[in-house]
């Protein structure tokens, strides 16, 4: 009987309730996503097709941000056309192999960014704070690398958790309470003990969370020790402004993200966590392009 159940699921459907219980909102949304999902794949391939096109882009900083727009593609793509049918059509079904996908590619994307923006405070870590190292530590293969190594580990990370999910049996409800596959409620759909994967996931979130963040912080502590010991105000600035942006972009992911995680289990936190998760993985696409592309010119780096 658990194998035929387990085989059956397979074989069905999910239904993706999103903003169902806002009906009256239904045009505001879709009108939402839409204008997102246009500004976020345009931003992030323009930023793409520069930074591989003009050559004097071809900087670290600039390589990590190429893979930065690219993980912001694949991120938007994934969730926000999905997102569009439901709210234009009203069919909330998505296979469970579509589940599975996009749970692969959502833990891919957040893992990536979160690792390449520790890239790439490491980078300013050096350009600041060694600056006549910066073109030896920083080479072509270390960037390379680095890089590697995000996508690597994000990968893993995400077929991990895929492979778990996939193993479950779903006899409760089908009804998603979230505008897409989210991990921890399907988690709470299976009626198969899922203790070790919520464990796993706690554990990862300490490990592969918060230790990019730790390094990100005292990568800034070196860097703001270092401004201050910058004679003059116009130096300080200068020196500051090459870094402004990636800050910016730290915050923006790691405020909303961390944001979402802070809630009860109300059914106006499942609302409330709706609005956050479509903050972190819809705005902060789309606003990466725009805050890079304000940043303040130098010649610095």
């Amino acid at each position: 009987m658990h194998e035929n159940d387990k085989n059956s699921t397979l074989h069905g459907e999910f239904y993706i309730l999103g903003f169902s219980s806002n009906e009256k909102l239904t045009f505001l949304v879709l009108t939402g996503i839409a204008i997102t999902y246009l500004f976020s794949m345009i931003g992030n391939m323009i930023i793409t097709l520069l930074v591989c096109l003009v050559d004097h882009l071809h900087t670290p900083m600039y390589f990590f941000l190429c893979n930065l727009s690219v993980q912001d593609i694949v991120c938007v793509s994934n969730i926000q056309p999905k997102l569009l049918s439901i709210t234009i059509t009203g069919d909330t079904r998505i296979s469970f192999s579509g589940c599975i996908t996009q749970i692969f590619l959502f833990v891919l994307c957040i893992d990536t960014e979160f690792y390449l923006l520790t890239s790439m405070a490491y980078d300013r870590f050096v350009a600041i704070c060694k600056p006549l190292h910066y073109s030896i530590i920083m080479n072509k293969r270390t960037c390379s690398l680095l890089t590697s190594l995000c996508w690597i580990v994000a990968a893993s990370n995400a077929l991990m958790f895929s492979l778990f999910v996939s193993k479950l049996s779903f006899c409760k409800s089908h009804e998603i309470k979230h505008f897409f596959c989210e991990m921890e409620t399907i988690l709470t759909l299976s009626c198969t003990d899922t203790t070790h994967v919520f464990g796993v996931i706690f554990v990862e979130s300490l490990l592969l969370g918060m230790f990019p963040m730790l390094l990100i912080i005292i990568s800034y502590v070196f860097i703001i020790s270092t401004i201050m010991k910058i004679q003059t105000s116009t130096g300080r600035l200068k020196t500051f402004s090459s870094c402004s942006s990636h800050l910016t972009t730290v915050m923006l992911l790691c405020g909303t993200s961390l944001g979402s995680y802070m809630k009860t289990e109300s059914e106006q936190s499942h609302e409330q966590n709706e609005w956050v998760s479509m903050l972190y993985m819809v705005l902060v696409p789309m606003l990466n392009p725009l805050v890079y592309s304000l940043r303040k010119k130098t010649k610095m780096f």
